[in-house]
């Protein structure tokens, strides 16, 4: 089937996975009552690894999809029109990401709140696409290879140098920009080196695209996938520890400290290897339309659980509060009611669209006309009532 449609099903039914993943996590991290925190305990222990591959996951397949459709169109350079649509998207990101963050009573007091500044999975997903377009467009008339290795080069560069970078504060720096670089300020995930997942997405994408017409494609992409991923999670801390006895670079011996990107990067080609390998069996409606439409499931859960605008969410009100009981069942629900709220929206977008251009065409427009029209009319009044007042004194 997928090689017919040219469309990778099992890429979006890994998407759904990880928004799912996304959507328990939140849940349980913020709403779990921290008493029942045990790494000791074996269960909350593997539901604490599976959530550490949630982003690197999510991350990941947003660049190998928006790579995907970069390169499937026969137009290069600025002719490709999924240049446009692409800095449309991760500007589209970047102002939803902000609004999230936006406190409604607090901006009709004329304040923003440090919260609003805060980067979260939407700026970094936003910057990651424009960092891929400006890749693209630098190597589009070099050679082919050079568009993919530049991606893999990213990556390999913000995983190798981060002991390093991640010590940076960028104090002198507007904290609104620092965001982007540092978690110094609460930010949850930075543009360094999450960038890096992105740009492997775009890496693998590439690779699928010109050997799609394989029919070992998969096969091989799935041993290859595992062989990988499970070096990296059981020999890249001895790789690098080898190399820092051989060597004396501090720098390895840092990396081993401290060493989720790498590992995590394994765990990132084992899934993909694990639903390449089910690609036959997972592909079902539902789950699909789960996976095509993460972003509105991801706007409705920050909504619900966070309180966006109003503050008035879950989190305010059940903050670690709940026993494990009630945060796996309400995590169970949280995810139906996230989920339903998005595939609803979906297949009546269209006309809650229409409507929303007939409110604002009904209401809003003739509102800021009667608006405009009052303005004027209380500057004239206010002018004849000044020159009254002058001429009177006169």
């Amino acid at each position: 089937m997928e090689q017919k449609t040219n469309r990778l099903y099992f890429i979006d039914a890994m998407r759904a996975w990880a928004i799912l993943m996304m959507l328990q996590g939140h849940f349980v991290d913020g709403l779990l009552d921290p008493v029942y925190r045990d790494p000791g305990n074996g269960l909350y222990s593997l539901w604490l690894y599976f959530r550490g591959i949630t982003a690197p996951v999510f991350f990941t397949v947003s660049g190998f999809i928006f790579t995907y459709l970069l390169i499937r169109v026969p137009q290069t350079g600025f002719d490709n029109p999924r240049i446009k649509k692409g800095l449309k998207r991760g500007l589209q990101l970047l102002f939803i990401g902000y609004l999230l963050r936006l406190n409604l009573f607090g901006l009709f007091e004329g304040k923003l709140y440090s919260t609003f500044f805060l980067v979260d999975v939407l700026h970094c997903i936003g910057i990651s696409i424009m960092t891929i377009i400006a890749v693209y467009l630098l190597t589009a008339r070099l050679k082919k290879w050079l568009f993919p290795f530049s991606l893999l080069g990213i990556t390999f560069v913000l995983f190798l140098f981060e002991p390093l970078y991640a010590t940076w504060t960028y104090s002198a720096w507007p904290e609104a920009i620092a965001n982007y670089l540092t978690r110094n300020n609460g930010s949850v995930f930075t543009i360094i080196p999450w960038v890096g997942y992105t740009a492997l997405g775009g890496f693998l994408a590439v690779l699928f695209k010109r050997h799609l017409s394989n029919k070992n494609l998969y096969t091989r992409a799935i041993w290859l996938s595992l062989i990988l991923g499970l070096s990296l999670v059981y020999f890249s801390s001895p790789f690098f520890y080898f190399f820092y006895e051989l060597s004396g670079i501090s720098l390895f011996k840092d990396i081993v400290t401290n060493n989720y990107l790498f590992i995590r990067l394994g765990d990132v080609l084992i899934v993909f290897a694990v639903f390449m390998l089910l690609r036959k069996s997972i592909i079902r409606p539902t789950l699909l339309r789960i996976g095509q439409n993460t972003l509105s499931i991801y706007i409705i859960h920050f909504v619900i659980l966070y309180g966006s605008f109003t503050g008035l969410g879950l989190y305010r009100f059940f903050h670690q509060s709940l026993s494990p009981v009630m945060a796996i069942s309400g995590a169970i629900a949280f995810m139906v009611v996230c989920s339903y709220a998005a595939l609803t929206y979906d297949k009546h977008e269209a006309t809650i669209k229409g409507r929303m251009h007939s409110i604002r065409r009904r209401v809003i427009v003739p509102f800021l006309r009667l608006y405009y029209a009052i303005s004027q009319a209380l500057i004239l009044l206010q002018d004849r009532i000044l020159r009254l007042f002058n001429t009177s004194k006169g």
